[in-house]
């Protein structure tokens, strides 16, 4: 098992060496590849925390060798602004606009929403990396527990949900605490939305902006994932992170690519 930390670590030349276990099917988890992108900006920025990040996907890179190219827009005393780009081969797989800032466990001054209620972890159904009938094994699953909310299931027994919706709870399989960056990963949440309404297949994302709001409590992370529409082969899904501490730790809102069947597209 190869921690969050050793597999998005770079030198300092900014390169990275990509690991297979952080995947989804044969392709990298978009997050995964998000944090290799932030802990090279977290390299060259004075600021400490990642706050904002937007990525494009631009080609699945391959585990392996990769460079992180970081060009600085803007360092100022409270925020910096950077290009990053991910490339393999010459060839660049994602390009990202980062935002680096301080970030502190502090209450914030208002809040709307609450955490969400769901069962107790111990009560919830963690995903295997492997199971029958599966259709492509998931090697992200034994780094990242993924325990999901039983009212959310019924896809695996055959009666896909129409709600669009996904919950459960996220820990760290090594027992290492949330950070900024490795809350990338819990922007990104297992299964897709697509897959509790009945699509089968990869659910690629296109482009995902995440937003760190605090530094987490230490222990699991909560996620509710939804998505509102798809259209022309294409899903935007909507994922709010809340730690053990009932706060709002990270957001996330993607657009992905589906095939629905018959429908000729992807």
């Amino acid at each position: 098992m190869t921690s969050f930390r050793e597999a998005t670590a770079v030198d300092q030349n900014l390169r990275a060496e990509l690991d297979a276990q952080w995947a989804v099917g044969d392709k990298l988890h978009g997050g995964y590849l998000m944090a290799v992108i932030g802990r090279a900006v977290a390299a060259t920025a004075p600021l400490p925390h990642l706050v904002a990040m937007t990525t494009t996907f631009l080609r699945p890179p391959s585990p392996g060798p990769a460079q992180v190219e970081v060009e600085t827009l803007r360092a100022g005393r409270t925020a910096g602004q950077y290009r990053a780009r991910l490339v393999q081969d010459g060839q660049p797989c994602a390009e990202a606009l980062v935002t680096q800032g301080a970030l502190d466990a502090a209450e914030p001054f208002w809040r709307r929403d609450k955490a969400p209620d769901l069962p107790a972890e111990e009560d919830c159904f963690r995903l295997p990396a492997t199971a029958p009938g599966q259709p492509f094994p998931v090697p992200l699953l034994d780094l990242v527990e993924h325990r999901l909310d039983p009212a959310v299931l019924g896809f695996a027994a055959g009666e896909p949900s129409p709600v669009g919706r996904v919950a459960g709870w996220l820990r760290l399989a090594d027992g290492a605490d949330w950070d900024p960056l490795s809350l990338l990963i819990a922007t990104d949440p297992a299964p897709p939305v697509s897959l509790t309404l009945g699509i089968t297949g990869w659910a690629p994302a296109l482009t995902l902006t995440a937003y760190v709001r605090r530094l987490p409590a230490p222990g699991p992370v909560r996620v509710v994932m939804h998505a509102s529409e798809i259209t022309s082969g294409r899903m935007d899904e909507t994922v709010d992170v809340w730690d053990s501490g009932d706060n709002l730790v990270a957001q996330g809102i993607q657009l992905a690519a589906v095939r629905v069947q018959g429908s000729g597209t992807t």
